[in-house]
């Protein structure tokens, strides 16, 4: 079970689901530590916690190891290195933040049908210009394509979500950071920025 102390706590099960949802690409991984990348798609109101969906390329081994055991999907958002120069406090330590959820539950495989939809349900949430645009993806080449693929379900029965973002750090350090990450250049950096405003998490504004 991932450590998450109360103040850096995602919060409700919504808030969790919308992350998934914008950060799609997780690593599975198994009980023999064996790990895929895979995009998964959630579908929120398939039990409890959810569902996710997804599939494997059938010439990776993996999945004829997984299937009926239980897995742990781990969903990356932004990140980043923070300086010490940025805080107002002193002393203080570089560290880093970050935002992340893990997923756990037993991956069963899914017949064709069911991993055809899921395809499509894929590429209707990234990409829905692709389906609409009379057949850009022919028949007899999606056909070709799925027997490549298997695809699989995880009935979620453990979800957690962590945001260590400062946000338990006080105002003037709050600032400091936003500072810091606005004057970088770096890609990461920008895009911890951003999550943070669009979260309102760790901005020092209150």
């Amino acid at each position: 079970m991932m450590q998450v102390p109360d103040k850096w706590d995602m919060g409700a099960r919504e808030l969790i689901h919308l992350f998934i949802n914008r950060y799609g690409f997780a690593t599975v991984v198994s009980i023999d530590l064996e790990g895929s990348h895979l995009p998964l798609l959630l579908i929120a109101s398939e039990g409890e916690n959810g569902t996710l969906y997804g599939h494997f390329a059938r010439s990776n081994p993996h999945w004829k190891s997984v299937a009926g055991t239980r897995v742990l999907c781990i969903f990356n958002g932004p990140h980043s290195y923070i300086s010490p120069t940025w805080y107002d406090s002193y002393p203080a330590v570089p560290t880093w933040n970050y935002s992340v959820v893990h997923a756990k539950g037993i991956i069963e495989l899914t017949d064709d049908a069911t991993t055809a939809q899921v395809l499509e349900s894929t590429i209707q949430q990234y990409e829905p210009s692709l389906l609409q645009s009379g057949g850009f993806i022919a028949d007899d080449y999606q056909q070709k394509l799925a027997k490549g693929i298997v695809g699989f379900k995880i009935v979620i029965d453990e979800l957690q979500g962590k945001q260590k973002l400062g946000q338990h750090r006080n105002q003037s350090d709050q600032q400091g950071v936003v500072q810091g990450l606005s004057l970088s250049n770096r890609a990461d950096e920008k895009q911890l920025l951003a999550y943070m405003i669009s979260n309102n998490i760790g901005l020092g504004n209150k």
